[in-house]
């Protein structure tokens, strides 16, 4: 079935794997029903590589920022002065890629929970929402976000119904990618009935995180259908209803002007 107005609302497409053919996927989507993308940064090498892209792309918004991985990398010196200068780009709608991992732990713990609070700072002190990534470091995600309420996002949501309820109740949207469809995502889609309808976004984090039946491929924004239908099913909704849904959240907190967008 054909879908349209599907919002991206997490798709990195500066990634070194759409390097061959990138142009070639982007202007297909449109094809495929999909209206917006943002394109998230993860270090400061990618914020002048997703801007590239906004500025190319009419449908393509950034979000600027350093993510955990890089926090020890890159979160020296003048970094914050960086991230802020790319802020003002007006294609910018969030601070992001930021949070914590403690799956992979490529930064200190320590170094990740002070990068992450600087740009949680950043954000409130800009206006801007923020986009989280929190990977198996939940307690410590929920106290900053406590401690700083910024609007956004928890992007790539992997906790339990209960984190749902707290994240939601501090403002936050929760986006889900194509992990809803994997086989051991009972918990995940516990969670995911927990969403309130106007929170809930959909992602794709390509080109990670290919829905099934597409696990092992390179993802990207057309694949997003299938997280939409495994989500409605869940919620006893129609697809294209979500989707609708989706993108109205997603504007809101990005705070995209939705006139012509079909």
């Amino acid at each position: 079935m054909e879908y349209k107005g599907i919002f991206d609302t997490h798709a990195h497409y500066d990634d070194e794997r759409f390097d061959e053919d990138r142009d070639t996927v982007l202007k297909s989507l449109f094809e495929h029903g999909v209206s917006l993308v943002v394109d998230p940064a993860c270090d400061l090498e990618t914020c002048e590589k997703t801007l590239e892209l906004s500025s190319k792309y009419d449908f393509i918004y950034s979000a600027v920022g350093v993510h955990p991985h890089s926090a020890e990398s890159d979160g020296n010196g003048t970094w914050l002065e960086k991230v802020r200068e790319f802020a003002k780009n007006e294609k910018v709608v969030a601070i992001g890629e930021i949070g914590l991992d403690y799956h992979y732990d490529f930064s200190p713990r320590e170094k990740q929970i002070e990068v992450f609070a600087a740009q949680l700072e950043l954000a409130n002190e800009l206006d801007l929402p923020v986009i989280i990534h929190d990977r198996e470091a939940h307690a410590d995600t929920l106290e900053l976000v406590k401690k700083y309420r910024p609007k956004g996002i928890i992007h790539c949501f992997s906790g339990s119904a209960e984190m749902v309820r707290e994240f939601v109740k501090l403002g936050m949207y929760i986006g889900f990618t194509g992990s809803v469809t994997f086989k051991n995502a009972n918990k995940l889609l516990l969670a995911a009935k927990e969403v309130p309808d106007d929170r809930i976004l959909l992602e794709t984090d390509c080109p990670y995180m290919a829905p099934v039946p597409f696990r092992g491929q390179r993802c990207d924004s057309t694949l997003i259908p299938a997280t939409a239908e495994k989500l409605a099913e869940l919620r006893e909704t129609d697809t294209q209803r979500l989707i609708d849904m989706a993108r109205e959240n997603g504007c809101r907190i990005y705070g995209i002007k939705t006139e012509g967008i079909k």
